[in-house]
């Protein structure tokens, strides 16, 4: 087991969180935000989740591109991305809870003309639930990557919305998917979520444990 396994640990509550360094996605303070931290890498929810358990994986380091990663910060960033699949698989999928009862999508943007629009590395990992939000089989394309690349996936525009009042305009090369009006969501749901999440990795790691 790698060190990056044995020390990979599910922050339990709010007030364990204030006790970490201030943790930022970009140049955006997101601790409380954060359901999972390894020595170099954190999963946090999304600001604006296209659908429900979309979440983020960054490596703790705030590089702008996966090319800058060290190999290191590479693998503890793809396992912290499986670890999270298993997490959600567990609370979305149903029995035996294992990411094989649904699917995924998993995406980086990378670099602005892709569409990233905070400038900080980071995996999408996206639950599809098997009649609920999976993708119709008779599609040859997915809106998803549209809607990643265009206004409701500008988890950048919405930040800046927040904090700074000014946005950036995403670049991405899909059609875009003008919804300036779609709200981001509030600071409670989002920690709320993160809680939630924090949970069931606990449970994971309890089954583990015992197991």
């Amino acid at each position: 087991m790698s060190t990056s396994q044995q020390q990979t640990q599910p922050l339990s509550t709010t007030a364990s969180l204030s006790r970490q360094q201030t943790i930022h996605f970009g140049p955006y303070p997101i601790t409380s935000q954060i359901f999972l931290l390894t020595p170099l890498s954190f999963a946090l929810v999304n600001l604006k989740p296209l659908l429900p358990g979309h979440v983020l994986v960054c490596p703790l380091q705030p590089h702008k591109r996966l090319t800058s990663l060290s190999p290191e910060e590479l693998l503890d960033l793809w396992q912290t991305v499986q670890k999270v699949q298993r997490m959600l698989a567990r609370h979305y999928f149903p029995e035996p809870h294992s990411p094989e009862q649904g699917s995924f999508n998993i995406a980086v943007q990378d670099g602005a003309e892709a569409g990233q629009t905070v400038p900080h590395v980071h995996v999408h990992v996206i639950p599809r639930i098997r009649g609920v939000t999976e993708k119709e089989g008779d599609k040859v394309g997915d809106e998803l990557y549209e809607r990643m690349a265009g206004e409701e996936g500008n988890v950048g525009g919405a930040l800046w919305d927040r904090e700074v009042g000014k946005r950036p305009a995403g670049q991405g090369k899909f059609d875009r998917i003008e919804d300036a009006e779609r709200m981001a969501r509030g600071l409670r749901d989002m920690e709320a979520e993160a809680e939630l999440y924090r949970g069931v990795l606990e449970e994971m790691d309890k089954k583990g444990r015992r197991g």
